[in-house]
């Protein structure tokens, strides 16, 4: 009985895991072209 119940959490970790990360392709970055993004500055701003 205690091996069934641990394999079966460890078939639930190995189906989860790859489910975590649905949706989300690399790491994030700010929207719009590198020219136009005016964040983050330094504060305050120079003249």
């Amino acid at each position: 009985m205690k091996i069934r119940l641990i394999v079966s959490f460890l078939a639930l970790v190995v189906l989860a895991l790859p489910l975590s990360g649905c949706g989300k392709k690399g790491s994030p970055h700010a929207p719009g072209p590198q020219d136009k993004i005016i964040y983050p500055q330094g504060y305050p701003p120079a003249d």
